[in-house]
């Protein structure tokens, strides 16, 4: 009997087994075909070689300059300094067409003075930028080659979270690294990367990988592999790519045009939280909550308002306050988008003539208050007139200054001194005298919203009084 279970034991173990390795996908057809589209590149950037030449040691050895001025015996040997830098293995590539068009990452080919491209057949042929896109990670190149080997190009947009993708790529160097792993998330934001909306994986990516192509089962590339978030500098299962769908709408005006225009309304905006979703009289934590519009933008012009909550930009919904900037910046500037808002508790539909983005926006810095001070409001704070240092360097048409901040309502909402109040439950506030009425009839024991502008930056917070 121990031996009849010891026997069933072992078939359970090897149909599981069996089953999980017939689960599993086969890349090895996916990589034999789409390799040879997939290139290595590497740059050579002039550097300032310092003065003097370099000196050998007796086997050859170059001494460090920190250490020149103890070697001037005729046993050490000079020789020039090179005018520049070695070529490096920087990053990855993918060949999109077969008159030599190749896509890869801008910061692989940033400030290089030459690029080099090296085929699976082992050519190294220089590459001339066609024009390269720093807010969206992506530079298209030209080699000087015919019959190039291409890759398949797929859609993004029908990525799914959990779908099977691999990336090829030069890790450190090493061509042709395979990896794989599942799609974790679509459309994240990062920091300081408003208008790419990033599929994020599982797949090893280290550097090197950058500019590789990442292909889904059907070998068709769904992004261009660009970073990855590590403490160690190496990979911790969370890559980032970028989608292919954004890529080449980006590479086809690169190659039209050189340069790459995106949509623009002119607002700037910040994430509802659960608070300030009850305050504006939201079901529920969503949309881009309107902290300030912009003067001369088209926001202005189609008369959207601080304290709107952006809901829906053509037709998309805005779950988070970092959607809105991917459903604008690739909107073609001139065309007439529709825009649901929230707005005063009721929903209202606003038609913006979408613009072409600026190169720079710059805030004020903060100035000083004066000294005329009102106090016994509701909020337990102290506040003055605003002062025309403030409102020139802050570009704050109206307010009134946070003096002081005592326990209470104001403290409790996170209120600091030189905060300059602009909008107290729905309604401007032009002055003290404003300050105080409104806050007078301020509701209790539900969230309010109110607007402020910290060091010349506007934000909506929510404000609570306890009854």
């Amino acid at each position: 009997m121990r031996y009849l279970s010891k026997l069933i034991f072992a078939v359970f173990v090897l149909s599981v087994h069996t089953v999980s390795a017939a689960s599993l996908p086969d890349f090895k057809s996916l990589v034999k075909e789409a390799s040879p589209a997939v290139v290595n590149i590497s740059t050579i950037q002039k550097v300032e070689s310092p003065d003097g030449p370099i000196l050998f040691g007796p086997n050859g050895e170059e001494i460090p300059d920190i250490f020149r001025h103890f070697f001037r015996m005729p046993e050490f040997e000079q020789g020039e300094r090179p005018k520049h830098r070695a070529p490096q293995s920087l990053g990855s590539g993918f060949i999109i067409s077969e008159d030599g068009y190749l896509l890869t990452n801008h910061h692989v080919i940033e400030d290089a003075d030459k690029v080099i491209v090296r085929l699976t057949d082992r050519r190294e042929l220089e590459a001339k930028v066609i024009g390269s896109d720093k807010r969206s990670d992506v530079a298209l190149l030209k080699i000087e080659a015919t019959n190039l080997p291409t890759v398949e190009l797929g859609k993004s947009k029908d990525l799914e979270v959990g779908e099977w993708v691999l990336a090829i790529g030069s890790p450190f160097g090493f061509d042709h690294s395979v990896t794989a792993g599942i799609v974790s998330a679509k459309e994240r934001a990062l920091a300081n990367e408003t208008y790419v909306p990033f599929i994020q994986t599982d797949v090893a990516i280290n550097p090197g990988n950058s500019g590789g192509p990442l292909f889904n089962l059907d070998g068709e590339v769904v992004g261009i592999n660009s970073q990855i978030y590590t403490r160690s500098g190496g990979f911790m299962g969370l890559s980032f790519a970028i989608p292919i769908d954004v890529a080449m709408n980006v590479a086809d005006q690169l190659k039209a045009d050189g340069y790459v225009t995106r949509g623009w309304l002119g607002v700037i905006i910040q994430e509802v939280n659960r608070d300030l979703a009850e305050s504006f009289g939201l079901d529920k934590p969503a949309g881009a909550l309107v902290a300030k519009v912009l003067p001369g933008s088209p926001a202005e012009d189609a008369g959207l308002q601080a304290g709107d909550v952006i809901l829906r930009f053509e037709g998309e919904e805005v779950t988070l306050s970092s959607d809105l900037p991917h459903y604008v910046g690739r909107v073609k500037p001139g065309v007439k988008a529709d825009v649901v808002v929230m707005r005063d508790g009721r929903k209202k539909t606003v038609r913006v003539k979408v613009g072409v983005l600026p190169n720079q926006n710059q805030l004020a810095n903060a100035g000083q208050s004066k000294p005329d001070l009102a106090t016994g409001n509701r909020l337990n704070i102290d506040v003055v007139e605003l002062d025309e240092q403030r409102r020139d360097k802050w570009q704050v048409n109206a307010g009134v200054v946070v003096r002081r901040v005592m326990p209470g309502a104001g403290a409790s909402s996170g209120l600091m001194v030189g905060d300059v109040i602009t909008m107290l439950n729905g309604e401007q506030v032009g002055s003290v005298a404003d300050f105080n009425r409104i806050a007078k009839s301020l509701p209790t024991a539900r969230s309010l919203p109110m607007r402020i502008v910290r060091r010349g930056s506007p934000m909506f917070i929510p404000l609570r009084i306890e009854p």
